[in-house]
């Protein structure tokens, strides 16, 4: 085992235990206040909707270059990937919206 091997798996530990840590603490934070919990699964909630949202609409289209031997891409795969773009798109959309309208807000006051 090389040394590049050890620091990558090293890296895939440390980023693990940081999304572990990032998830389970603010739910020990949480528990609190139960009501935090509740705005929290709201979030989820419309993330996971909305995806079905840009799932539903995704096409599952498959060219044949990526239908071969090192992709093996299926229609399903296809149309799941095409919905976490969208999603993605309209997260990104909404994030930039939501930063121009608090900037303009705050030199409004």
């Amino acid at each position: 085992m090389d040394t590049y091997d050890i620091f990558l798996y090293a890296g895939y530990l440390l980023i693990a235990l940081g999304a572990l840590f990032a998830i389970v603490m603010p739910l020990i934070k949480s528990l609190d206040n139960p009501k935090s919990l509740l705005k929290t699964a709201l979030g989820i909630v419309g993330i996971v909707i909305l995806f079905f949202i840009a799932y539903s609409v995704s096409s599952n289209e498959v060219l044949p270059k990526f239908e071969a031997d090192p992709f093996n891409l299926t229609p399903q795969g296809s149309q799941m990937v095409g919905g976490m773009l969208i999603t993605t798109y309209i997260l990104a959309i909404v994030a930039l919206i939501g930063i121009v309208f608090t900037e303009l807000n705050k030199a409004i006051k």
